[in-house]
């Protein structure tokens, strides 16, 4: 039977049906997103799974769950209209990266709304998340469930009386996003620092306290670790493969309740549309186009959803621009302060450039969309690049490297323009200094390919010349440096000044250094071949960082 309400004379009204806008804005395009939506105000009742080979039953205004459905078989469109005619007002399927173009012309002509939900969440939690969102004030079964989704300081008094314990809500990074204040219920030290500064406190067990937490199918346990800390229970939240946050329940006077882990794990599920709800700002369309651009980014969209969902046509000629900070964030917490004030400032420069730009924030870099008119040069892009960093460090103190991927001429080609983007951001960060710190893909494609041989490469220990293998081996016995020294010897083409200015020793040393090791190690620059491989092998080693040029000891 549908959910109604109450009203007070004890009758039932009618059904409670949120508009569709709500109940997207709630949830996200990480849950769920428009691909063709008739009617902003469209209301939507309760989900309804649906297996291809049940018979499907008249459910006005609900939502239909196509599992099972391929977006590019006809019976997919056979079942919109099936649904249209049996009054659903809504159909959700999973694009898995297929192109909706036919759904989106079978939605609009039968009146209903198309959504696409990704890949990586289930259809039960789809349809637990769905509930939650069109469920009205009241109508659910548990305590924590009735409260209003997004107010996380109810959901976690709710929480605290359900099971038992206080209890605190954080976000994925640790931020502590809300809190109990259920009366008898004793904190300790922790929890009380964690109130106080916003964020749970640095100590030594965090990362693998968290890390459990993450990785566990449910709720965990956790025992007091001395005075001051009290026993703890904690389940992740969240939607499909993201991570959402976190909840954490204290164990202390009284106890938590005999059911307490099912009650939290119960908690965890509910808690999911709250804590997407918490990540959406006051501007809801600037949001949604971000987060549908991480999605892009990652290939995890198809390129008809993205377009839709990014009000762009799918022909758009677009670049890649991902802007990294030189150095490292100086204290914890920071790096985030940090990513919010260059995505803020790089927002703003590029919707200068162009009003459809979009940015979002990823990892450790903030990624730009930038449309592309035809027949812009590639140095009009550096130079717009240029001065964009310039104003970050102008008026935040930030100093960043940007890498400007290809223009593709499509937005399928954005995940592409990403990856080269980030290979120039590395780049920059490994060889550049101070020299340039904006470039574009081409600009260092040599250097690019080389990376691009590191991850394709096999410089296994089999598969090395036995002069690198001995010399390597050497080095670890020893602490000594020869690869060090004979890489930077064949970097600098031969040139001993050159070589040695970069090792910070005497241009003898090295020229004594590079004899001593041909003889040790029967490496022979003479021959050109060898001399290539063995840089090469030696390059690629150094890339993925399985040995130091962080000392120039003097070889034993």
């Amino acid at each position: 039977m549908s959910r109604t309400d109450l009203i007070p004379d004890g009758t039932m009204a009618h059904p409670y049906r949120p508009p569709i806008s709500q109940v997207l804005e709630t949830l996200g395009p990480h849950v769920l997103s428009a691909v063709h939506v008739p009617d902003a105000d469209l209301p939507i009742g309760e989900p309804v799974v649906h297996d291809p080979d049940d018979h499907l039953e008249d459910r006005p205004a609900c939502v239909l769950l196509a599992v099972g459905a391929r977006p590019s078989a006809p019976e997919t469109r056979d079942l919109i209209r099936l649904a249209a005619v049996s009054n659903y007002h809504a159909v959700v399927v999973k694009d898995r990266g297929a192109e909706l173009g036919e759904l989106i012309e079978a939605a609009r002509e039968a009146g209903v709304a198309l959504l696409a939900a990704p890949a990586g969440i289930p259809w039960r939690q789809l349809d637990a998340l769905l509930t939650t969102a069109v469920s009205g004030p009241g109508t659910a079964t548990a305590a924590f469930s009735s409260v209003g989704v997004g107010d996380l300081f109810a959901l976690a008094n709710a929480i605290a009386t359900t099971v038992g314990g206080a209890t605190c809500i954080e976000d994925a990074q640790g931020n502590v996003l809300a809190y109990s204040n259920v009366p008898g219920q004793e904190i300790d030290e922790i929890r009380a620092q964690g109130i106080l500064g916003r964020k749970t406190p640095q100590r030594p067990t965090n990362r693998l306290e968290y890390s459990r937490v993450f990785r566990a199918d449910g709720p965990v346990r956790f025992p007091s670790l001395g005075p001051g800390h009290m026993r703890r229970l904690a389940t992740a939240v969240r939607a499909g493969a993201q991570l959402l946050g976190f909840i954490w329940v204290l164990d202390g006077t009284p106890p938590v309740v005999p059911e307490a882990m099912r009650l939290l794990d119960d908690a965890g599920r509910i808690a999911a549309p709250h804590l997407l709800r918490s990540r959406n700002p006051g501007d809801p369309r600037r949001w949604q186009r971000a987060e549908t651009l991480r999605a892009l980014l990652d290939g995890d969209v198809a390129e008809s959803v993205a377009a839709a969902r990014l009000g762009l046509p799918a022909d758009t000629p677009v670049t890649v621009m991902a802007f990294a900070p030189t150095k490292p964030a100086p204290r914890p917490g920071a790096a985030g302060v940090a990513a919010t004030t260059v995505l803020d400032l790089v927002t703003l420069a590029c919707e200068a450039w162009h009003h459809e730009a979009v940015c979002t924030t990823g990892w450790n870099a903030v990624y730009a969309l930038v449309p592309v008119p035809e027949g812009t040069p590639s140095a009009r892009l550096v130079r717009f690049a240029t001065d964009t960093a310039a104003s970050v460090r102008n008026a935040a103190g930030i100093t960043l490297h940007v890498g400007i991927g290809p223009v593709a001429a499509r937005l399928e080609g954005v995940p592409e323009s990403r990856r080269l983007a980030d290979r120039v951001i590395r780049v920059l960060a490994e060889t550049a200094g101070e020299a340039m710190r904006v470039a574009t893909d081409e600009q260092v494609r040599s250097r690019i390919a080389l990376l691009d041989l590191v991850e394709r490469g096999d410089t296994s220990a089999d598969r090395l010349l036995e002069p690198v293998r001995r010399m390597l081996e050497y080095d670890a016995a020893h602490s000594s440096t020869h690869a060090v020294t004979l890489l930077a010897y064949l970097d600098a083409f031969g040139e001993a000044a050159r070589a040695a200015a970069q090792l910070s020793i005497h241009e003898n040393t090295l020229r004594y250094r590079i004899r001593r090791l041909q003889k040790l190690f029967g490496v022979d620059l003479a021959d050109p071949t060898e001399r290539l491989v063995i840089w090469l092998q030696l390059r690629l080693l150094h890339l993925r960082e399985e040995f130091s040029s962080a000392t120039t000891r003097e070889p034993g």
